[in-house]
């Protein structure tokens, strides 16, 4: 697909997730009629729900854009406890009174959301333009417009600021609530990976991501031209909210209903040491978690060797090595930055630096789905499959898709007590070479488990309509119920 016919690249905030969590109708990125552009521009039909009306936001509101900015903004931190406080910088296009509606995400007797509290009525301005240099895009210069002190009774979870201006347009902002307090589970929701694919501006000129970016004739570039930092001071492309952000919401809706005891932090609480993993009896990375310090990943090791277990919901995990790094006025990890096979240095892929993914996670990245395909069953009777209904060599029709995992037979696995993989999936790459998709389960010498499903289809099969399937729900249950020592 040529530059040309994506001059407004389609970050995926139109295609994800297939209910509306915030109870407003459709929302602009679950248009079912648009196909998403994965980061290379090809069309990837998967995540959208077919049965959605085209265009449809439902009551009376109309989504912001990247290029009007009619309403637009982002959060100071993406996590804070109960107790501290959340700015939030936005802009409002021709200025006019907006508000600020808080979502929390959850199942809510199937409604995916509930409303927290709403802003008074505020004063909207104009705030200046995004800043560029080298490709590294900011708006830390934006003024304040509102504060959140959260208060101590507020719940930990996911969240989403709503914000809507007075003739009804629209856009969002995700946070995190989190605490200190152990838990079951602690879901670690993949806010670096989120930026890494954020190409906010997208308005032909400015914006820039760490696939993308755009020249002087406003033309749409691939990799070699993208941005090597991008920073946490701007708002995420098009109506607001990140790529992917719905695989971790599909996760959060089936584990609230059930009832699990679930702690929340993001990866860069895991980066900078703000949680404790070993508090928890297993770590869940819900969503594409495609981009890891080496802070993270020493965290997460130190908490599989302590016994915690870990459960990689998707594909493509801990792919490229980053580093974090503070913003001009020295607020800690606020720019992202990660040189890929370009500039001096070490390489960025973890495979590259004699440390791959596959000594975590026991598979690792093995290349795109075109199309999706049956995941099907292997070694059925492991308990992973019990009461699921799965037999040896059933699919579950659609499991293998976006990106896949395998083992890697010449590549070091971790050290384990057993291993077991669940999964033995053929499918057909873009050039029509037949590969195959593993889900793995190991135990680890501390006791702990890593299961990684090696799909990107796992947590919608969870809780999203139209992608639903009893026997992964069962399977989850399983190993969730296993790790908080419910079985």
């Amino acid at each position: 697909m040529g530059a040309e016919q994506i001059r407004r690249w389609e970050s995926g905030a139109l295609a994800h997730a297939v209910t509306d969590p915030f109870g407003q109708g459709p929302l602009p990125w679950l248009r079912g009629s648009e196909n998403y552009l994965d980061d290379t521009g090809h069309v990837v039909p998967w995540y959208a729900d077919p049965t959605l009306p085209r265009g449809s936001t439902g009551g009376g509101t109309r989504t912001a854009d990247d290029v009007h900015r009619q309403i637009k903004g982002f959060s100071s931190t993406g996590a804070a406890a109960p107790g501290e406080a959340i700015d939030f910088h936005i802009t409002v296009d021709p200025p006019r009174q907006f508000s600020v509606d808080i979502y929390r995400i959850g199942h809510y007797g199937g409604d995916g959301a509930a409303k927290i509290t709403t802003s008074p009525r505020l004063s909207g301005i104009v705030q200046p333009a995004p800043l560029a240099a080298d490709r590294t895009v900011s708006c830390h210069h934006w003024w304040q417009s509102w504060r959140l002190q959260i208060p101590a009774y507020w719940s930990i979870g996911a969240y989403v600021a709503v914000l809507t201006t007075i003739d009804g347009y629209r856009s969002h902002i995700p946070f995190t609530v989190r605490d200190d307090q152990p838990a079951d589970l602690l879901l670690i929701l993949p806010d670096i990976t989120w930026q890494a694919y954020n190409l906010y501006p997208e308005d032909g000129r400015t914006g820039a991501s760490l696939y993308h970016a755009w020249d002087e004739q406003g033309r749409l570039l691939g990799e070699e031209d993208a941005a090597v930092t991008v920073s946490f001071d701007r708002p995420y492309a098009g109506a607001g909210l990140p790529l992917h952000v719905g695989h971790a919401y599909d996760f959060i809706r089936w584990a609230e209903r059930y009832g699990y005891d679930i702690a929340y932090a993001d990866t860069r609480d895991l980066h900078a040491g703000r949680i404790d993993p070993t508090r928890y009896r297993g770590l869940v990375f819900p969503g594409h978690d495609e981009y890891w310090s080496v802070p993270m990943r020493r965290t997460t090791e130190r908490a599989r060797d302590n016994g915690t277990s870990l459960v990689f919901l998707s594909a493509n995990t801990m792919y490229w090595q980053v580093s974090l790094a503070p913003s001009a006025s020295g607020v800690p990890d606020r720019l992202l930055t990660c040189r890929k096979r370009r500039g001096p240095g070490k390489p960025a892929l973890w495979r590259e630096v004699d440390r791959a993914e596959q000594q975590l996670l026991g598979i690792q990245y093995a290349g795109r789905v075109p199309d999706p395909h049956p995941l099907v069953v292997r070694n059925a009777e492991h308990w992973l499959w019990d009461a699921t209904g799965a037999g040896e060599g059933d699919e579950i029709d659609g499991l293998v898709a976006g990106e896949a995992d395998r083992y890697f037979p010449r590549t070091t696995l971790p050290e384990h007590e057993d291993r077991i993989l669940l999964a033995h999936s053929p499918y057909q790459d873009s050039e029509g070479v037949t590969r195959h998709q593993e889900t793995s389960l190991y135990r680890a010498p501390s006791g702990a488990l890593v299961f990684a499903s090696g799909t990107f289809a796992w947590s919608p099969a969870l809780d999203r309509p139209g992608h639903v399937d009893p026997r992964i729900q069962r399977a989850t249950a399983n190993l969730l119920d296993r790790i908080c020592k419910r079985a």
